[in-house]
């Protein structure tokens, strides 16, 4: 019985394992949520294996992590958009309509919401294109910024469970 109970925990281990790794590569999909799934099977895991100690510390570290992520995308995609002149307005237009549209037209209705609405308003504010389509490339260069931050983190949440999971 208890050569049954190691394997089904391997295989449970190696199933948690493979989803991570496919969550953590799924990022490159821009509207997949990859660091969320990543915090879902690490919460899954603690369940099944009823945390301990090490489980809560390393859960709590993974829910900061899995926070951290989130608001990455908004915060490096408005903080390059403001420092080349972008408005508030139209950062703050460009991410909530990206927001919407993401639930309005996914996956991609958000990624051409976007930039589209801010070159949009800017365009209207400054009655210039060229500054227009400058703040909406220092946009798309904060959301790259923002897909490495977030993998990153994958990285670092994938690694925490392995060692996690290592020591139960």
């Amino acid at each position: 019985m208890e050569n049954i109970v190691t394997w089904l925990e391997w295989i449970g281990e190696s199933l948690t394992l493979l989803i991570m790794i496919f969550s953590l590569f799924g990022m490159i999909i821009p509207v997949f949520p990859g660091t969320l799934i990543i915090w879902i099977m690490a919460l899954i895991y603690g369940i099944v294996t009823q945390f301990g100690t090490t489980g809560w510390i390393v859960f709590g570290i993974l829910t900061v992590l899995a926070v951290v992520s989130a608001v990455a995308d908004n915060v490096l995609m408005g903080a390059k958009a403001r420092e080349s002149g972008a408005a508030w307005r139209s950062i703050l237009l460009a991410l909530g309509g990206g927001i919407v549209f993401t639930f309005v037209f996914p996956p991609i209705g958000g990624l051409i919401a976007a930039p589209l609405l801010l070159y949009l308003s800017e365009r209207n504010l400054r009655n210039d294109g060229e500054e227009a389509l400058k703040a909406v490339r220092a946009l798309m260069i904060g959301w790259g910024w923002a897909f490495a931050v977030r993998f990153g983190i994958g990285i670092l949440m994938v690694v925490l469970w392995g060692g996690w999971a290592l020591s139960n």
